[in-house]
């Protein structure tokens, strides 16, 4: 029979300190709307059970509701940079499907420049099975370069579905050297379920860190005891505000992270054609000879191409209706123009992106505060 632990005694475990298993944040039962919240009858019951969840990561876990929090861009920074006076190996975990979204500029800066960088790129499963493993770890070496990150090793995995998790985990090892293990990462990139197939795969356990399709899930470092006594470390997801999927509802994020292998949809266009993606982002082709443009973007997302002439008003017409999904607020879209010298990726930042040829004028629209940018074309 299970004892009840009285008020009194987690009143004194509370200023101890309790950390949330899922998300890491320290518990409190006082401020409902601030992070590790949980009514203190909830966090009896979390504590006769041994499931130490705060209510915002077990509303995600069990109904797949999101709560806002009150953590800062800088709040995330800080904890990263505490890694920079540790010695330390440092798993840098990258999307595929959203490079852009997931680079760091100047990792090194904040994880000590001596530390050794292990990148896995994972989702590799979104992309084209027809993209050679070495022509897109070459890529992502020179996307990495251009972000001032040399890395030791780039490993391509699926962290939902990962064949080769023992082959990662040895690499680890192999690079550690006996010292604890950071893994760090922007936000939606995968990284909580890779420490949680990890977690699986070495302690037997389900699904001890929340994970989410949400941005900013972990809000603080979880520590993983390893078996040497040193620790392999969750930290928080950095949260890059350019991307779509912060401008995006629960609802709506579905179209926005794919969870399937992109299917690429090509388009022969004459130049002063447009195509609107749902009423998320829109592109021109603004001059140029005949073209063929591929796209990818997550399957349900319905792409729409129509003319350039009365794009404007096409829009303002038929956005939130024939235009689905739109960004909540529905404001207008931003226009960025380029001119493409070589085979050409245009980027909405975490939507996707359209491959386009060299030599013609274009156009990419978003909504203020996404950015859309060009890169050398990865497929």
């Amino acid at each position: 029979m299970t004892t009840e632990i009285s008020d009194e005694t987690i009143q004194q475990e509370l200023e101890k300190g309790l950390y949330c298993i899922g998300c890491g944040a320290r518990m409190q039962t006082t401020k409902a709307t601030q992070s590790g919240y949980l009514p203190i009858s909830a966090l009896k019951k979390s504590l006769e059970s041994d499931q130490l969840l705060c209510k915002r990561c077990f509303r995600l876990r069990h109904y797949n509701e999101i709560q806002p929090v009150e953590l800062t861009d800088d709040d995330f920074a800080r904890i990263l940079h505490q890694i920079s006076s540790t010695k330390s190996l440092i798993v840098y975990v990258v999307d595929v499907f959203d490079i852009s979204g997931s680079l760091i500029d100047g990792l090194p800066r904040f994880v000590g420049k001596s530390n050794p960088i292990l990148v896995v790129a994972n989702k590799v499963d979104l992309l084209p099975k027809s993209l050679k493993a070495n022509r897109l770890k070459q890529w992502l070496k020179d996307q990495l370069k251009d972000s001032g990150i040399d890395p030791v090793d780039i490993v391509l995995t699926s962290a939902i579905h990962p064949q080769n998790l023992d082959a990662i985990l040895q690499k680890i090892e192999d690079l550690r050297q006996g010292q604890d293990v950071y893994v760090v990462g922007t936000t939606n990139v995968g990284k909580s379920t890779f420490i949680n197939q990890i977690i699986k795969s070495t302690m037997g356990v389900q699904e001890l860190i929340t994970t989410s399709r949400f941005p900013g899930t972990t809000l603080d470092k979880i520590e993983i005891p390893l078996t040497d006594g040193q620790k392999l470390i969750d930290t928080p997801g950095i949260i890059k505000s350019d991307q779509m999927a912060h401008r995006l509802d629960s609802h709506d994020l579905k179209y926005a992270l794919p969870k399937n292998e992109i299917k690429p949809r090509t388009y022969q266009l004459n130049d002063q054609q447009t195509i609107f993606i749902g009423g998320l982002a829109r592109f021109d082709f603004e001059k140029g000879p005949r073209s063929a443009v591929t796209a990818y973007f997550e399957n349900n997302l319905p792409l729409h191409r129509t003319k350039l002439v009365g794009a404007d008003e096409f829009y303002q017409k038929h956005a939130g209706n024939l235009l689905q999904p739109t960004e909540p607020n529905l404001s207008s879209l931003v226009k960025y123009e380029f001119n493409t010298n070589e085979k050409t990726d245009l980027v909405f930042a975490g939507l996707g992106w359209i491959v386009l040829p060299a030599g013609i004028r274009i156009a990419g629209w978003a909504p203020k505060g996404v950015s859309v940018t060009v890169r050398r074309a990865m497929i």
